[in-house]
């Protein structure tokens, strides 16, 4: 072999391995697409506590006629409450209008989203295995009541990988306040490898990213932060050379590489200066009720449109009060965070509409499960299982649709009962995955996000 036949051959194969990292990155080498998809992203709203459904999309005037009376669906039904004991019927105490040309109906809590049904597909018909938080959440975001599996976000990155070389694939953004229900378990990769597992994100506070850089002292610099990055990533490499196939240590040794790239990538990301005062305050930034959730929403988009593959974001902490589990008073509890998010999801859907992302990135509404259609205590409602509602909007959605519904109470899903394996099978097939086929061999089964359940909910896709 002659010099310039070496040094094209060594040209190739550089070439060959530069891309297959790119290809790896992608996902090309993990699980395949096994159709054309119509989104490319997804933005997972998840409203942690309980979303009453008579109270907000599902309009029932049943309960305006029977207002005060003994709660009895007939047939000597027993009615049992998670927490309290049954009331009597229970009007919503909001007003209640048809918007839109799809005539859908929509809460005075919600004024602005009223403004946005003709996007979106309703699901009235959604129902849960469980009352109870934990478990409801859990069985929402990984397909399971019980912890210690993936959820949908890192279940999308193990098979897609990431869109963009300098931020994480699945980004998670909790409630300013704190975080949900099951803190981080509801975000976490489960038995995938652990780059897959969510990066948690704080647009809000003074360090968005926990340790992404070094703390503010003299004796570190950008050289000595340089080498001691090195060091560990060589003592890293030679952990992992005896214990191959460890997905801690190469997930660990990931992270580091990703932490590098986004010194550099999430300062622009989350440079909200950089919008325009018009933005900024259609999404409610100069407003003390919707400043922190807006900023979160605005830069929820930032990151859509700059390769972030998967993006959840969450209204409401754990406990009793100032989320959606609205036991007390519902017209105080839940007027509280309603107007918390209703001015800046509308902001959300309008702007990336306006930018032509919502062609392709994926919206989806949901929550753990319903209220109840009678009184806890007065005015208050209790957690209920048996109906809620979810909402789709975006890439490969049918706006303007609704499927399913609840019965005449908002008590029990009656027609076309969906299940959270349901609406996760409706995801995947929206990013081009057959939920039966996108599996992981763990302790000799082949487990799915929708578990041995699930059917795509064709009627509302376009």
């Amino acid at each position: 072999m002659n010099r310039r036949e070496f040094l094209g051959c060594s040209a190739n194969g550089l070439g060959a391995v530069a891309l297959a990292q790119l290809l790896g990155q992608s996902g090309a080498f993990g699980q395949e697409v096994h159709h054309k998809p119509k989104a490319k992203r997804v933005l997972h709203l998840f409203m942690n506590g309980g979303a009453s459904p008579m109270d907000t999309f599902d309009y029932k005037p049943e309960l305006e006629k029977r207002h005060g009376q003994k709660f009895d669906p007939g047939a000597g039904v027993r009615v049992e409450a998670a927490t309290s004991t049954p009331g009597t019927v229970l009007k919503s105490p909001y007003t209640w209008k048809q918007y839109g040309q799809s005539g859908r109906w929509v809460s005075s809590v919600l004024p602005h989203l009223s403004g946005c049904v003709d996007d979106m597909a309703f699901i009235h018909s959604m129902a849960s295995k469980t009352n109870v938080h934990g478990p409801g959440v859990y069985l929402q975001t990984t397909g399971f009541v019980l912890p210690g599996f993936p959820c949908m976000g890192s279940w999308v990155s193990y098979a897609l990988g990431r869109l963009s070389d300098n931020l994480p694939a699945f980004v998670v953004i909790p409630d300013s306040r704190g975080l949900p229900y099951n803190s981080k378990g509801s975000f976490g990769p489960g038995f995938l490898p652990v780059e897959h597992a969510g990066t948690l994100l704080r647009p809000t506070a003074p360090e968005p990213v926990a340790d992404l850089f070094p703390p503010k002292v003299g004796h570190i610099t950008k050289e000595s932060e340089s080498d001691g990055l090195a060091l560990l990533d060589r003592l890293n490499r030679d952990h992992l050379a005896d214990r191959g196939g460890d997905s801690r240590l190469e997930g660990r040794i990931a992270s580091y590489e990703l932490a590098a790239k986004m010194q550099l990538s999430a300062p622009d990301a989350l440079d909200l200066s950089k919008e325009s005062a018009e933005t900024r305050k259609m999404y409610g930034l100069d407003r003390k009720e919707t400043a922190d959730f807006g900023t979160n929403c605005l830069t929820a988009r930032r990151l859509l449109e700059r390769g972030v593959r998967f993006v959840q974001l969450w209204s409401g902490t754990a406990g009793a009060t100032g989320n959606w589990d609205n036991h007390g008073d519902i017209q105080k509890e839940l007027t509280f965070i309603a107007t918390m998010v209703d001015q800046p999801i509308a902001a959300l859907l309008k702007d990336l509409k306006q930018r032509g992302m919502l062609e392709d990135t994926l919206v989806v509404w949901t929550t753990e499960f319903g209220r109840m259609p009678f009184a806890q205590g007065t005015v208050g409602r209790d957690h209920n299982g048996g109906a809620f509602t979810s909402w789709l909007a975006g890439a490969g959605v049918k706006a303007g649709a609704t499927y399913g519904e609840s019965d005449e109470w908002a008590w029990k899903a009656e027609k076309d009962v969906v299940m959270g394996y349901d609406l996760h099978a409706t995801i995947l097939h929206l990013l081009g995955i057959n939920h039966e086929k996108l599996v992981f061999r763990h302790n000799g089964a082949d487990r799915r996000l929708t578990d041995v359940h699930g059917h795509v909910i064709k009627e509302i896709l376009a």
